[in-house]
């Protein structure tokens, strides 16, 4: 049976509920998938595939995450990688001045990432924000007259976009043998 970890760096628990999403998905569809932090993912050797992702701040993944696939580069090389990302906010895919959220939300490290890991995808999903989670530095911004906008509250996650990319990785994993490692 493949076995898939998927593993996230969160910072307010948002980009965690998608990794737990995934996770799930990935389980009815018949793999064996672990949920860990890319903080503390443990031993890597007998996992196939991998699903990794972060919440990206100020156009960036968390370090955690970014330090996670630089040290491990290589082991993830070797094996079917999907890497996602939670950040833009809001129900619109465009900001205020009409820019699509979902390219400009990509974070920087995916060029880097395209080319030293080669995933088979890599995906933007809205987020969240609740404002009782925030950070002093991440307050006062939102307190700013456009933090608002560019920080509205709620949780803009989209469970069927979600469960779609989840269940195309499961099918694309199904039609492969595991490697046995």
């Amino acid at each position: 049976m493949t076995s898939v970890l998927v593993a996230c760096s969160s910072r307010h628990g948002f980009t965690q509920g998608i990794a737990e999403r995934i996770a799930v998905k990935l389980g009815e569809s018949g793999l064996t998938a672990e949920l860990r932090s890319l903080a503390s993912p443990g031993d890597l050797s007998g996992y196939d595939a991998f699903v990794l992702g972060s919440s990206v701040y100020m156009g960036s993944w968390l370090r955690p995450a970014t330090e996670f696939l630089r040290t491990n580069r290589e082991l993830l090389a070797g094996r079917p990688v999907w890497l996602f990302s939670s950040g833009p906010l809001g129900t619109s895919a465009t900001d205020a001045k009409g820019r699509d959220l979902l390219i400009t939300s990509e974070p920087k490290q995916y060029a880097e990432f395209r080319t030293g890991l080669s995933p088979r995808d890599l995906k933007v999903f809205f987020g969240g924000l609740d404002p009782n989670r925030l950070r002093s530095a991440e307050r006062l911004l939102r307190s700013l007259p456009a933090g608002r906008q560019l920080m509205p509250e709620g949780d803009f996650r989209d469970w069927e976009q979600i469960d779609s990319w989840a269940e195309g990785i499961a099918r694309e994993l199904s039609a492969v043998p595991a490697a046995g490692h």
